[in-house]
């Protein structure tokens, strides 16, 4: 006869992929039922975009059919993980996981990726938001097809909400839209702080935070004020930019900030006509600097025109060509991204264990 015993013995022999932990003792198994040969439980991964579901779920079963279980049923849901620390949650105690974008010089796509990233994240059924930090040019409310000026009620500013992604940016307010933005990194603190505060994101899994370009005043400041659970790296392949991000990801490892990894943009433009891959800034800058800081290469962007197009009508690429390559790359980057910050989440949770126990001896 197979009990619930039996069945959390053979679920033991399941392990996360990207986690090394078996989904037991991670919590993954829930509300198990037994009616004689019938079996249902629920598999709750640790997010939406698990890069690995249908792996584990596949995993699962094997495992359960050696129980002789001839009536299985098994319901797969996600529940993102939250990778702040504790003494942190009362700063938007409803997001749990805040992933700043951030590249060490302007002109390299960093905004492009954070805006396809939120919302190749919102489709897989993630709650996402999206923070235009960068407010020297503030472009996402473009990118996003967005106009209309936040309401506000309750003294709480509504941000927009466009392809399930709640948006705040400066881009939204006339005077900024106008001219451009001569601000100290004080004030631009001031400013993103009161983005932060004064606005209703509500519950998100991931809060995307589009950084001002460099490693001046300005996202250093907002690094050392903002909770953020990692860093995402923006580089293009060329040695210019690949230089200037190496000095991005020297700041954020001073400030202990967790690296989530290298995104390579405009990698290599495809021939039209052969589907020969030009690489016109050069080739491998992102995945040199993976290798010099031992940091995770996420994936490289093609340089097309439909990102572009994309970009200045409102439209992501992930929408109007869902099945396209383009597309395809920002849904293979952001579930990857997903799965490092599950990672992530994950080695906070032990290392608050760990803190736990040292103060109980």
């Amino acid at each position: 006869m197979v009990t619930v015993d039996k069945v959390i013995s053979a679920l033991k022999n399941v392990k996360d992929p990207e986690l090394h932990k078996d989904i037991v003792s991670m919590g993954m198994i829930k509300d198990i039922a037994i009616d004689e040969d019938k079996l249902a439980f629920t598999l709750e991964l640790t997010t939406p975009a698990c890069p690995f579901n249908s792996e584990i779920e596949q995993d699962v079963r094997n495992a359960i059919s050696t129980l002789g279980i001839n009536d299985l049923k098994l319901k797969v849901t996600a529940r993102v993980m939250e990778g702040r620390t504790i003494t942190m949650d009362q700063i938007l105690p409803g997001v749990k996981n805040i992933l700043a974008v951030a590249s060490g010089k302007g002109g390299v796509g960093k905004t492009t990726v954070s805006v396809n990233l939120a919302v190749a994240l919102a489709k897989t059924g993630a709650k996402v938001g999206i923070l235009d930090a960068d407010v020297y040019g503030p472009s996402v409310p473009l990118m996003l097809g967005l106009k209309e000026v936040p309401e506000v009620t309750g003294g709480k500013i509504q941000p927009p909400i466009t392809e399930n992604v709640k948006v705040m940016s400066m881009g939204f307010f006339y005077e900024q839209s106008q001219q451009a933005g001569i601000y100290r990194g004080p004030i631009i603190a001031g400013i993103v702080k009161q983005f932060i505060t004064d606005v209703n994101w509500g519950e998100l899994d991931y809060l995307i935070i589009d950084l001002p370009p460099g490693t001046g005043d300005a996202p250093l400041t907002m690094a050392q004020t903002i909770p953020i659970t990692g860093i995402l790296i923006v580089t293009t392949p060329q040695e210019v930019a690949m230089n200037v991000a190496v000095k991005s990801i020297g700041m954020f490892n001073k400030l202990n900030i967790p690296i989530i990894g290298v995104i390579e943009n405009m990698s290599y433009l495809k021939c039209p006509n052969c589907d020969e891959k030009i690489h016109i800034f050069g080739e491998g800058g992102g995945m040199k600097i993976s290798e010099q800081f031992k940091v995770p290469f996420i994936g490289e962007i093609p340089l097309t025109t439909q990102i572009m197009k994309g970009s200045d009508s409102g439209v992501s690429v992930i929408i109007s060509e869902p099945t396209s390559e383009y597309a395809q790359a920002f849904n293979k980057i952001s579930k990857i991204t997903a799965g490092r910050i599950s990672v992530i989440a994950s080695e906070l949770m032990d290392q608050e264990k760990e803190q736990e126990k040292e103060q109980e001896k």
